[in-house]
């Protein structure tokens, strides 16, 4: 800076000289003859003799050159950066001397290092704050100018409805305020998201996709809104689903919640049921037994009622049917597992698998005579049965536990014996001949 002002005094000086200069040419022009004068060529050689010392003068052609703006409080420049320190800016202005622009007097979008955001050979735009501050620095802002193009960035993004960025970086009463180019702007708790958010401190430091509510320009305040954008989005997929949906159409979706009677599933936006009925082919209490919540699931469009907004999914129709090919999976003859998975008066149902129950006559249960099945057979059991008889035209197979029971034989009954052998002699020979007996 003190070579800037030598050169600039240095300037100052040859300026002055050559000023000085000149009444003494124009002395010696009015000394001159005027009939000499007259004799002279006055067109060109008087002027080569005044001009030409002044056009081969190399000072007056760098003093040209040497462009220095005037500056005053309030006045907006742009400058370019020429240094970059933890606590300011150093700016060259094009001025005699550099402005300064210090952290406080920057508005930054996120709380990072001023190296992070500024670069030297960066052009920045500021604002004049003092031209002088007693040492010869120009005192610059970029806070005022920055606060300003927030603004109109706001005010532009209220007036279109486009959708701006902003930064979640505190909690506050009632909501969150939200960093938008470096601007605040508030962000109630209710419009965060579509569903319930119970620690809003979740969002501290995430981006969040925002549509500006409300401004008052005077208090440069601005309300928004995230979840407005969300349920613009939520809308537009509805809407196109409910143009492309189809009957027979197979879909991925995501099982959002169960019931007792089904599965809701979100097949883009819009959640179609999975009646229990259809989840499995065979007999369940609970759909989750089948699915669960979250669970990514293929389905198909049973129907669909576009009156009454409801669509009816199939899960079980995405799976192979069981009764195909029944005949050999359970050829006639052959011994199986099965559950006992309903009672009637005539017999039991026997489930093989999900979707194919066989029947077990009441008198196909047991080689006795019973009066009632649940005397024998309860709901749950597992039991051994037999194939009698596979109608996969009906869908029906007959079965018989008791032909799956092992044969016992009888055992064999031992020849009877005399009684008389079995008979122990309990009579001595002295009651037979008593005489004898007898001492004579």
């Amino acid at each position: 800076m003190s070579d800037m002002k030598e050169d600039f005094l240095e300037k100052d000086t040859a300026v002055d000289s050559a000023e000085n200069e000149k009444p003494e040419a124009a002395t010696t022009v009015q000394d001159t003859n005027i009939e000499d004068i007259k004799e002279q060529n006055t067109d060109n050689s008087h002027k080569e003799e005044v001009t030409e010392p002044i056009a081969d003068n190399p000072k007056e052609e760098s003093m040209a050159d040497f462009n220095i703006v005037s500056l005053h409080k309030g006045q907006k420049v742009k400058g370019k950066i020429i240094r970059v320190t933890d606590d300011e800016l150093i700016v060259n202005v094009e001025y005699k001397s550099d402005g300064i622009v210090s952290k406080d007097e920057i508005l930054l979008e996120e709380d990072k290092p001023l190296s992070e955001v500024f670069h030297e050979g960066d052009e920045i735009e500021v604002e004049v704050v003092q031209v002088n501050d007693g040492e010869g620095n120009v005192i610059l802002s970029q806070k005022k100018l920055a606060k300003d193009q927030a603004w109109k960035y706001i005010e532009d993004a209220y007036r279109t409805g486009i959708e701006v960025i902003g930064t979640a970086k505190e909690v506050v009463k009632g909501g969150l305020l939200a960093n938008i180019k470096g601007f605040s702007a508030f962000v109630p708790a209710s419009q965060l998201s579509l569903r319930y958010v119970p620690d809003l401190n979740t969002f501290i430091g995430q981006k969040l996709r925002l549509k500006i509510l409300e401004i008052d320009k005077k208090r440069n305040r601005a309300v928004a809104s995230q979840k407005a954008i969300l349920e613009a989005e939520e809308a537009e997929k509805k809407r196109q689903v409910w143009e492309n949906i189809q009957e027979g159409q197979r879909l991925t979706g995501e099982v959002k919640r169960l019931t007792n009677f089904g599965a809701f599933v979100d097949i883009g936006g819009v959640d179609g049921l999975i009646h229990i009925s259809d989840l499995s082919w065979g007999h369940i209490k609970s759909p989750k037994q089948v699915v669960s919540e979250g669970q990514k699931v293929e389905v198909v469009v049973l129907s669909v009622d576009k009156e009454n907004n409801k669509i009816s999914l199939g899960y079980k129709q995405t799976l192979p049917h069981p009764w195909d090919n029944i005949e050999q999976k359970y050829p006639a003859g052959q011994i199986f597992q099965g559950k006992v998975v309903r009672i009637t008066t005539f017999g039991a149902f026997v489930e093989l698998e999900p979707g194919v129950d066989g029947l077990v006559h009441i008198s196909q249960i047991s080689d006795k005579r019973i009066n009632k099945v649940e005397d024998v057979l309860k709901t749950g059991n597992i039991v051994s049965v037999k194939v009698l008889e596979v109608k996969p035209e009906e869908k029906r197979i007959s079965l018989s536990i008791k032909e799956a029971a092992p044969k016992q034989e009888e055992p064999q009954k031992e020849e009877e014996e005399s009684p008389f052998i079995k008979e122990e002699m309990t009579v001595s020979l002295s009651e037979f001949f008593p005489d004898q007996n007898k001492t004579e």
